[in-house]
């Protein structure tokens, strides 16, 4: 009778340990390695996540040095998939290239833009076709578009993407009732589907950070 009892008990633990490691979810870590220090962790760190644990840096390395940065973070922990996020800028053809077959052979995801990260943002307000478009401008572009709203992007200074304008980013456009990051997502791809990728650095404008905000969302957000 005790050897039943006992057997009894086994059982109910091992159960109780077992239902305790099913509710414990282990959640994927994704690292999102940044050119900028401001813009682009300003925006990834404002998505909340339920179901993924996203960690994006900013580390001030540009091109084929932030692959090699985002290599040494990589082993600072177990991290299921690293994004590389970097621009054109004035960088040359060749190191920006060569970023992007670097990062993709290391098998790390690129989310690269053409000149900057700017234009990404650009693409939420005015449906750019593509073609020659200088940073220059991206300033100017966005405020116009912003600043009757209710935001304002200082891309000359901090750099840094505010509640307010994060929170335009994920509005509805008015007269469409669409939301603006789905409207840029769309231009985006529209862009990206015409250029043949035979050179990343000739294909400006264009941004493939719509590849990594879609497979972000993919995740439950709060």
């Amino acid at each position: 009778m005790a050897s039943k009892v006992i057997e009894k008990k086994r059982l109910r633990k091992k159960r109780n340990l077992n239902r305790s490691r099913a509710s414990k979810q282990v959640l994927p870590i994704i690292l999102i390695v940044c050119e900028g220090k401001n813009t682009e962790p300003s925006y990834f760190n404002q998505l909340k996540f339920k179901t993924a644990r996203v960690e994006a840096v900013g580390e001030g390395y540009n091109t084929i040095s932030l692959i090699d940065r985002a290599e040494f973070l990589s082993k600072q922990d177990t991290y299921d998939e690293v994004w590389c996020v970097f621009d054109k800028d004035d960088f040359t053809n060749y190191n920006f290239n060569s970023a992007i077959y670097k990062a993709e052979g290391m098998g790390f995801k690129v989310a690269y833009s053409n000149q900057a990260f700017e234009y990404w943002l650009i693409l939420h307000f005015n449906d750019h076709q593509g073609g020659a478009l200088h940073r220059d401008q991206y300033n100017e572009m966005i405020n116009r578009a912003i600043v009757p709203l209710g935001a304002e992007y200082d891309g000359n200074g901090c750099k840094i993407i505010t509640s307010e304008f994060f929170n335009l980013l994920f509005s509805n456009e008015p007269q469409t009732k669409k939301s603006r990051y789905k409207i840029a997502i769309e231009r985006a791809k529209r862009l990206d589907d015409k250029l043949n990728h035979n050179s990343y650095a000739k294909e400006e404008s264009s941004t493939t950070v719509f590849k990594l905000l879609e497979h972000l969302l993919s995740f439950k957000l709060y």
